[in-house]
């Protein structure tokens, strides 16, 4: 059975322990503090009961067998065919933490980081094992969106490559490719653009901040659960997708010239959001929302897996 050790035992390695536990894989966790990677798997149990209330995780109870909390470093990377680290998005600790793996992990394993921002470049470049070294990134929350971001570094074998593609598809994620480092990756600078344009709305006084957001949720956000941006824009014109950028390319592209220039987070415009948004800030909504989102999410994965393929 393939083995598979996660680094940091926070919200993110909590979910990516659920995600490989659910689809057979044994799983090492490591935690620096030992006390968190045991409540970490208290709380996997929970979601792997809540993951197979809406059909997702059909043995829960195994599932949550096959995790088990590692002594150490090196007793979760022992076996280990592929390693998730989610440590602090920093370099400097980054950078100590994968040379540590280097050194301790067998030749042939896999070392990934479930970093946001961080090319997988910057902390792999003065390692001997440079070549098995790669970022993959999740979206929040990876056991309910299955996006991973594989973005190799320049000099991260294809082979390797190839293997951790092919392991991230065996644990039911949706793995896309990078065909050169770009800071951000492709999600958070897709999602970076939307979020810029949104504060602008809001902070010229175009609309409402809960006004975009039902442009989102109840508008463009319904036909992108199914569709990305080229699927919807090739529906959108009689012949296609160059009919489309023939007929609207022109005003697009005005528009995107427009929107740049200046800080669309500027405490201004973040005061005139929060000025009219519902609820107080606090570290319980946000809780309460998170439940409540995970909530939808797992319902939304569960039609979707139900869901016929689009036709060709």
């Amino acid at each position: 059975m393939t083995k598979i050790a996660i680094i940091g035992s926070g919200l993110i390695g909590r979910a990516w322990a659920t995600i490989f536990a659910s689809h057979g894989f044994d799983v090492a966790l490591h935690d620096v503090a030992p006390e968190a990677a045991e409540a970490a798997r208290a709380h996997i149990g929970r979601n792997l009961q809540e993951l197979s209330g809406h059909g997702l995780v059909e043995d829960p109870k195994g599932s949550l067998a096959r995790i088990r909390v590692a002594s150490d470093l090196a007793d979760a990377l022992r076996g280990a065919e592929l390693v998730q680290e989610n440590g602090p998005e920093a370099v400097e600790t980054k950078r100590a933490l994968f040379a540590e793996m280097d050194r301790l992990a067998a030749a042939g394993t896999i070392l990934a980081s479930s970093t946001s921002f961080i090319m997988a470049s910057v902390f792999s470049e003065t390692l001997a094992g440079r070549a098995r070294c790669l970022v993959a990134h999740p979206v929040n929350p990876p056991h309910l969106v299955p996006i991973v971001e594989l973005a190799p570094a320049p000099w991260t074998d294809p082979a390797v490559l190839a293997r951790a593609k092919a392991i991230y598809e065996q644990a039911g994620q949706v793995p896309i490719i990078l065909r050169k480092e770009k800071p951000g990756f492709v999600l958070n600078r897709l999602q970076a653009v939307l979020l810029a344009e949104a504060f602008r709305l809001v902070g010229e006084g175009v609309a409402s901040a809960e006004d975009v957001d039902k442009t989102i949720r109840d508008g463009l956000g319904l036909r992108w659960s199914f569709m990305g941006p080229f699927e919807t824009i090739e529906l959108n014109a009689p012949g296609g997708i160059p009919d489309y950028c023939a007929r609207y390319g022109a005003s697009i592209a005005t528009m995107a010239a427009q929107a740049v220039g200046g800080d669309p987070f500027g405490a201004e415009t973040v005061a005139t959001v929060m000025s009219e948004w519902p609820g107080t800030q606090s570290a319980e909504r946000v809780k309460r929302l998170s439940d409540w989102r995970d909530t939808r999410l797992a319902a939304l994965q569960a039609h979707k897996r139900a869901a016929a393929h689009k036709p060709a």
